[in-house]
């Protein structure tokens, strides 16, 4: 079923969660998370129920109780399906449709599904559809709603929808394949990776939570018709894009898929290749949108992802988005800088204040050039940034900032 099918013909959906007593202070934010996931996949929300326990309940993750009160509901409402906050096992998955008669999936899954409506490059359709087959093989279980899915609608999408009705040997199989597939992916990635790192361009990674801003962000600064949309995981294939911060100082810029708490660990695994990409930046752009409620939440889950994928010691700084939304805000990282990307003003700021952080990671120098040598200026302009022009006596004194690895090229400049 095609994105635009399911949206003519929206399943109705009821959403479940169970908040246990040290899940207090995240679970509001993760209810209203799950119904934005749900109407991205095109759902139709038609109820959300909530229960506080100690502990799940080994057979249908929900109390007898309020099960037999979402059974009503879905029976009266004529409800399509029904998505769980939590991560199911199979053995609750498979209690939860035998009692309430309609397909169930988890949070895990609706991203899983959401990923693969977005995924359009060959790299990424493969890294979804492996996520998938992963997360499936534990729940092929022969018989049931399960495996009965070729309706197609939401928890159902994309490759690995062809592959339910196939056995653990044959889903294994195709799990070799596609992770042998993405191993070439990934050589030839290294290949070029090590091309670009020879000619030394200064790499700058956006990140930060689904629907910050990123991609407008990286709009903002590159003018680059790159798509955005107020929705969540709008992107979802990583794109890199030249970038001239000042004078001919080269630079790349790369927007990445949003992170969420939850991220389903086969996600995770499965596009390593495109995460180790990541960790060879040079600077890291932490987009949060100021304008969220549950901002402060956000932060700590993309600083924690960070933390799970060995980035923390990349160089980071922040830049507070949609400023003009922004009612009950603050600012808890530094250095930073606060506007909206949407106003194209926030352009001319946001490139002179990261030209002045990028300084501040730089070392300074300062050389002597003579007028002979001027025409070796353009190419030191591109790694490094060049101040205070002095002129005096057929030469030329400048100051300026330069990465560390790039202080080789002041060689030339020296006697």
């Amino acid at each position: 079923m095609s994105l635009i099918e399911t949206q003519n013909a929206q399943e109705r959906v009821v959403l479940v969660g169970v908040a246990l007593p040290e899940d207090t202070q995240q679970f509001e934010m993760s209810m209203i998370e799950l119904a934005s996931l749900a109407q991205t996949a095109g759902a139709e929300v038609v109820a959300s129920y909530e229960q506080k326990r100690k502990k799940y309940d080994s057979k249908t993750l929900v109390g007898a109780g309020k099960l037999s009160e979402i059974s009503a509901r879905v029976a009266a409402d004529a409800i399509d399906m029904v998505i769980v906050n939590n991560r199911l096992t199979p053995r609750q998955n498979s209690h939860l449709e035998a009692e309430l008669g309609v397909k169930v999936i988890d949070r895990m899954q609706l991203i899983l599904d959401i990923f693969a409506m977005r995924a359009h490059s060959h790299e990424g359709k493969l890294q979804v559809h492996l996520a998938q087959l992963k997360y499936l093989l534990p729940r092929l279980m022969g018989q049931g709603i399960l495996l009965s899915r070729q309706a197609g609608g939401i928890g159902s999408r994309g490759p690995g929808e062809s592959q339910l009705e196939l056995n653990r040997r044959s889903i294994r199989q195709q799990i070799a394949d596609i992770e042998h597939k993405l191993k070439q992916v990934e050589q030839n990635r290294q290949i070029t990776r090590e091309k670009r790192l020879t000619s030394e361009p200064f790499r700058i990674g956006l990140i930060g939570y689904t629907n910050a801003g990123k991609s407008t962000i990286m709009n903002l600064m590159t003018d680059h018709d790159h798509y955005e949309a107020d929705e969540l995981f709008a992107t979802l294939d990583a794109t890199t894009k030249q970038l001239y911060l000042r004078d001919h100082f080269q630079a790349t810029l790369t927007d990445t898929v949003g992170f969420i708490q939850d991220l389903p660990t086969e996600l995770v695994a499965a596009f390593k290749s495109t995460l180790e990409e990541s960790r060879h930046l040079d600077l890291l752009l932490h987009v949060i949108d100021a304008s969220d409620p549950h901002q402060l939440e956000q932060e700590q889950v993309v600083l924690e992802i960070l933390r799970d994928l060995g980035m923390q010691h990349i160089p980071r700084l922040t830049i507070y988005n949609k400023m003009d939304l922004a009612q009950a805000f603050t600012a808890s990282a530094f250095p930073n800088i606060q506007l909206s990307a949407h106003d194209h003003s926030s352009r001319k700021r946001l490139r002179t204040w990261l030209v002045e952080q990028i300084c501040e990671l730089f070392i300074p120098f300062s050389i002597s050039v003579d007028q002979a040598d001027f025409y070796k200026l353009y190419e030191l302009q591109k790694v490094a940034f060049l101040d205070d022009y002095h002129f005096e006596q057929r030469k030329e004194n400048i100051k300026g900032y330069i990465a560390s690895k790039n202080k080789w090229r002041l060689e030339g400049f020296y006697d």
